[in-house]
């Protein structure tokens, strides 16, 4: 998994929420550290890093941290996990914001990106990522873009980048008859396949979706919207815009596949779907990396293919995580945290840390490497969704009032595809609820 406790699945907006007022309370109750000297790139300086990682994957980290410290002898990177898990990772960082004990680097959602540049505690690293040795366009659009929360200052580096793409499992495909789905496919291929999938008799469902009202259910339909030119939020991010045509006729598509159809099983977890779709009960999912490891462990017949377009285009949706840089006001630490940053995240490390840990890689450079291809034959499947990191156009807004943004369409969703409400009023409900949030 790529955090402690973490399932391959993004957190919940819940947890955000009660970030967001827990940092700023942080942000306005404790005056800055101590300025230190200017910058001394050969004294002997010390760097905090909370990796939010566990088993393998945290040792794996302490190994690349160990290799940087021997390559640098005067700097020491203190390397822990931060917290047991997750949701304590963000607690410890507000309340060291108050005591000022928080870290240099921390692992961090990227839902939780806003939050933390508003705790007036991060770095701007914008001047130095625009060096062209760190080759910052490289990396997906998504992630750069969730790094600058809000457009402004860009406070960290992507740590774990993830997409959306269509898995299908070749069990349940072969039983019906049907060819396996491909880059060619529309929405439309996909409904009609979703319903010749769909078996009462033996309680199969030719797709999986969450009604759960969390982040899953939300940023699944995100591709939808977009694809169709609608955007989540106006374009100065104070009101809500998915209560669009686009966004109705996005809705009404899931809708009628759940209720008309009957073609869809309704997650109320936000786990089960993906353990029916193992076990040959589902035809089609719509998930990411982290699901291949289950599906390998189950000795599932699966394939991987981008999401299904409308007149062409394939976008889906990234939901990047973070290395969050921290500011001490301390010249040798900040300088000294960008430096191993950058490193980690070059690809000759990435593919020692992400690719070696199953996760996909953060450039289009490492999709070649003997590292990444020997994931392939572990996980295939894993190259195509490499590959679909191009196909993510749009990021998860970053703005402090998303959280309630997704609340609210979450809740609409859910009601709409269990046949309560039509889309386009649950819809315009949603925005009119996200709008009084987004004022706030």
């Amino acid at each position: 998994m790529s955090a402690l406790d973490r399932p391959r699945t993004r957190p919940l907006a819940a947890t955000a929420a009660v970030a967001a007022a827990t940092l700023a309370l942080a942000a306005c109750g404790s005056g800055s550290p101590a300025a230190s000297a200017t910058l001394d790139p050969e004294a002997d300086t010390t760097i905090t890093w909370w990796t939010g990682q566990a088993d393998q994957a945290q040792t794996i980290l302490e190994g690349l941290a160990a290799d940087f410290e021997s390559e640098h002898p005067n700097v020491t990177i203190d390397v822990s996990s931060g917290a047991p898990s997750t949701e304590e990772l963000l607690r410890k960082l507000t309340a060291g914001f108050a005591g000022n004990t928080y870290p240099d680097i921390s692992y961090a959602f990227g839902s939780w990106a806003s939050e933390l540049a508003r705790s007036e505690r991060t770095q701007d690293i914008t001047d130095q990522v625009a060096d062209p040795e760190v080759d910052w366009e490289s990396l997906p659009a998504a992630g750069r873009a969730t790094a600058q929360p809000g457009g402004g200052a860009t406070i960290g580096f992507p740590a774990v980048v993830d997409n959306l793409s269509l898995i299908y499992n070749t069990t349940v495909f072969d039983a019906a008859g049907l060819d396996y789905p491909d880059e060619t496919w529309t929405w439309d291929d996909f409904r009609e396949a979703a319903a010749a999938l769909t078996d009462p008799d033996t309680n199969t469902y030719g797709y999986g979706y969450s009604v759960s009202g969390s982040e899953e259910t939300t940023w699944q339909f995100w591709p939808h919207l977009w694809q169709r030119g609608g955007e989540v939020l106006s374009e100065d991010e104070s009101s809500a815009a998915f209560a669009s045509d686009a966004g109705v006729d996005a809705l009404t598509f899931l809708r009628d596949m759940a209720v008309e159809d009957k073609s869809v099983y309704l997650d109320q977890t936000d786990t089960k779907a993906l353990d029916l779709f193992a076990s040959d009960r589902i035809g089609m999912v719509t998930s990411g990396p982290w699901a291949l490891y289950t599906l390998q462990e189950a000795g599932t017949g699966y394939g991987v293919a981008t999401l299904p377009g409308t007149d062409g285009n394939h976008e889906t949706v990234s939901g990047p995580d973070l290395w969050v840089l921290f500011d001490h006001q301390d010249a040798n630490r900040a300088y000294w945290s960008y430096e191993f940053t950058k490193w980690l995240t070059a690809p000759e490390q990435d593919v020692r840390w992400n690719v070696a840990y199953g996760n996909l890689p953060l450039r289009a450079s490492e999709i070649d490497s003997p590292e990444f291809q020997e994931q392939v034959a572990l996980m295939p499947g894993l190259d195509v969704m490499a590959a679909n990191a191009e196909n993510t156009k749009h990021a998860r807004p970053t703005v402090t009032g998303y959280v309630a943004v997704s609340e609210a369409i979450a809740s609409a969703i859910s009601q709409v595809l269990q046949g309560q409400g039509d889309p386009a009023t649950a819809l315009e409900d949603a925005a009119a609820q996200a709008d009084q949030r987004l004022g706030d």
